[in-house]
């Protein structure tokens, strides 16, 4: 199904739509991840950005559901980030030495990847791996019971309010974190522009309907960004 808000219909029913839609999908990674972590948990947090990141957008419409619904899947984010992050921290070996082929000719790179290798094996045979995984697909179960106590304005004028108004916060937060880049240039700094547009992408994404102009130089942009 479409990751897209269809302008046509009612808001409500196309962001419970869409929940539903990328809630279910990140349970069946998750089933997959019991036999490919590595591709099962990227593919996962990818989808429960995607909620947050819709969660976000529509968040002055139904703030007290928004909220919840979004610190949940933070939670359940936080949950694989372990794992993740120890297949991550492997593939950024790999870029560095592709980036950088003719200084890393040598193997310089090689100890520091067979320990991240043997930290992600780690991560991936201990019972921990089983048990976050459980307890992610039943936060997201339960998540999906809950899609109906979303209520949003359905008419299209405060429908198109309620998305605007998301999607300027976004941009507002990216700003802040550039302006801050600017000014500091910490470590965190950076992380929270790369987050912010990353949402502002899956907001592209959502609003590729209605977003009132040519959205492809845009998203290139935003995606090298990010």
């Amino acid at each position: 199904m479409s990751f897209r808000i269809d302008p046509r219909l009612p808001l409500t029913g196309e962001v419970r739509r869409i929940l539903a839609d990328e809630i279910g999908k990140a349970i069946g990674h998750l089933e997959t991840a019991r036999e490919k972590p590595e591709q099962g948990l990227h593919k996962c947090r990818k989808r429960l950005k995607g909620v947050r990141a819709l969660l976000r957008l529509v968040r002055s419409g139904d703030e007290p559901f928004c909220q919840t619904e979004n610190e949940c899947y933070k939670q359940v984010s936080a949950l694989l980030a372990g794992p993740r992050e120890a297949t991550a921290l492997i593939e950024t070996i790999d870029r560095l030495a592709d980036a950088f082929a003719e200084q890393s000719a040598g193997g310089g790179l090689d100890p520091v990847r067979e320990r991240l290798v043997l930290r992600q094996h780690e991560f991936h045979a201990g019972p921990g791996l089983d048990a976050a995984i459980n307890a992610a697909v039943a936060a997201c179960r339960e998540g999906l019971e809950r899609i109906d106590r979303l209520a949003l304005p359905d008419q299209p004028e405060q429908a198109a309010d309620i998305l605007a108004e998301g999607a300027r916060a976004t941009l507002r937060r990216a700003k802040k974190a550039l302006d801050k880049a600017e000014a500091r240039g910490a470590d965190e700094d950076f992380h929270d522009l790369r987050k912010a547009a990353k949402t502002h992408s899956m907001h592209l994404s959502l609003l590729g309907r209605l977003w009132p102009t040519p959205i492809k130089a845009r998203r290139k942009a935003v995606d090298k960004l990010g």
